[in-house]
């Protein structure tokens, strides 16, 4: 049976975060978390080694594949800062980012290199439509 790596622990978030190499990633780190605290109303929990998440919702796939996921997250990657939202909320998702500033994106994750590059309101948005598209789909746990 498949287990899922990335689970919700109870590591310590300013720890993760302390210990990211660059200092300007580690500033950027601590200005998500206001905003996504802010934002979500969430305590910021450790997912896996580096992932950190706000709020949780449980998945079950027609497969029987089931499991629990953040609602929204970040992790201060080496490379980029990486932001998962809800996946399958692409529309509304493409047109956030249209506003959002410098950023790549993949299917569940958008890159970004700093905070500077972003706008924080349209960050905020797209913070909102994910737990709005997930609370609409999925059991939410606060």
């Amino acid at each position: 049976m498949y287990e899922l790596k990335t689970k919700e622990n109870d590591n310590s978030v300013i720890e993760f975060i302390e210990n990211v190499e660059s200092p300007k990633k580690r500033e950027d780190a601590y200005r998500l978390l206001d905003i996504f605290t802010e934002t979500t109303g969430y305590k910021a929990k450790m997912w896996g080694p580096s992932i950190i998440g706000f709020g949780s919702y449980h998945y079950k796939y027609e497969s029987g594949h089931e499991g629990d996921a953040p609602l929204v997250g970040f992790s201060p990657r080496k490379a980029k800062i990486s932001l998962y939202f809800a996946v399958g909320d692409d529309e509304k998702r493409e047109e956030l980012l249209k506003e959002f500033g410098k950023h790549t994106s993949g299917k569940a994750c958008v890159y970004i290199n700093k905070v500077a590059d972003i706008d924080v309101d349209v960050l905020q948005a797209l913070i909102k439509r994910s737990i709005e598209f997930l609370e609409e789909r999925y059991e939410v746990r606060k």
